[in-house]
């Protein structure tokens, strides 16, 4: 499939405040938009994917392995397989994150 319908994919809420939505996949890379209240926050974490990603509105203060800084629209983050990395939202913020592979546990 080349194009995408954002009504074609649902919402998933993994925590409160903070909800995902698929925009698209491919045979080797999917994106998701996910959208965080502020004070939300994604625990530190880990898993095999590679993920890059970028700020679109609001603020995070994002760690990554050791550190931690604050991003806004425009910034940009890379995070290789198996890194710890996390998440506080410092306002009502919207990122874009891009996996490969594919995370199959975030298709709709």
């Amino acid at each position: 499939m080349a194009f995408w319908n954002e009504a074609e994919f649902k919402t998933v809420v993994p925590v409160p405040g903070i909800t995902r939505k698929l925009v698209t996949a491919g045979e080797k890379t999917m994106a998701v938009r996910i959208t965080m209240a502020n004070g939300s926050t994604v625990d530190i974490h880990t898993h095999p994917h590679e993920q890059v990603g970028f700020v679109l509105s609001g603020a995070l203060h994002m760690t990554i392995g050791d550190e931690t800084r604050l991003i806004k629209p425009g910034d940009s983050y890379a995070i290789l397989p198996n890194v710890p990395h996390g998440a506080l939202a410092a306002e009502d913020s919207v990122v874009v994150d891009i996996f490969a592979p594919i995370r199959e546990e975030y298709l709709d």
